[in-house]
């Protein structure tokens, strides 16, 4: 079936970022598969993640499909786009539904993105990783392919109002190899290897990150351990 709403969401999302003179420094991108089903696996520490994981198949002219929080589905703007975009709603009471429905598609060829922290994390450091990406990829046969993504959360992330202003923010991509996920082996193994590997992705690109914050008040988007003033993982998990 043709793609009606897709790509015009990808052109206006392209549109966008010109006008806010947002600098993409993408690497890796041949990593994903030209054809065939895979699930792309990323960290998450802003509300439009998807939004660039998604944009580091573009250059193999491949669409990937989302599974998201099924509140997203609900809310009349996004909800009508989710769909169409052919994005899987997952309803934690049942998870199963989703997961086969991401099982069917990965089988049918499609790529799957899953950000297996399962919410942002706020102290912009990688959280534990569900085994949910990885079973899922031992089940249908198809690779994992780790992405880091940084500087999405200067944009718009949990706890802090969105900046769409014209403040040429950089956001650097990093797509990593595939990661053959076989069936005889330990998801929970699988999980910690992928985890690894998204884990020096994100190290990568924040070496390579353009930007420092200006002063004491703009260093909120920076790690603790990289001297910024973002809760730790410990501070995070105290506070909720």
């Amino acid at each position: 079936m043709a793609e009606l709403v897709y790509p015009p969401v990808i052109g206006a999302a392209h549109g966008l970022f010109r006008a806010l003179d947002i600098r993409i420094d993408m690497e890796g991108t041949e990593n994903i598969p030209r054809k065939g089903g895979a699930v792309l696996v990323s960290n998450h520490i802003g509300y439009l993640d998807f939004i660039f994981a998604g944009l580091t198949a573009r250059p193999q002219k491949r669409l990937v499909r989302f599974m998201a929080k099924e509140s997203v589905f609900r809310h009349r703007v996004s909800g009508p786009l989710m769909r169409a975009m052919k994005h899987i709603p997952v309803d934690r009471t049942q998870g199963e539904t989703a997961y086969q429905h991401a099982l069917d598609s990965l089988r049918a060829g499609e790529i799957i993105g899953v950000f297996p922290e399962a919410t942002i994390s706020q102290s912009f450091t990688l959280k534990s990783f569900k085994s949910g990406a990885a079973r899922m990829a031992q089940e249908a046969g198809v690779p994992l392919i780790p992405v880091a993504l940084w500087g999405t959360q200067r944009l718009w992330t949990k706890g802090r109002a969105k900046n769409f202003k014209r403040s040429h923010i950089p956001v650097t991509m990093r797509v990593g190899e595939p990661l053959e996920a076989p069936a005889d082996q330990y998801a929970g193994a699988i999980t910690r290897r992928l985890r690894e590997r998204v884990q020096e992705l994100l190290d990568a690109a924040q070496r390579t990150y353009p930007d420092k914050p200006k002063d004491a008040a703009d260093s909120w988007w920076l790690p603790a351990h990289l001297g910024g003033t973002a809760p730790t993982a410990a501070q995070v998990k105290e506070a909720g």
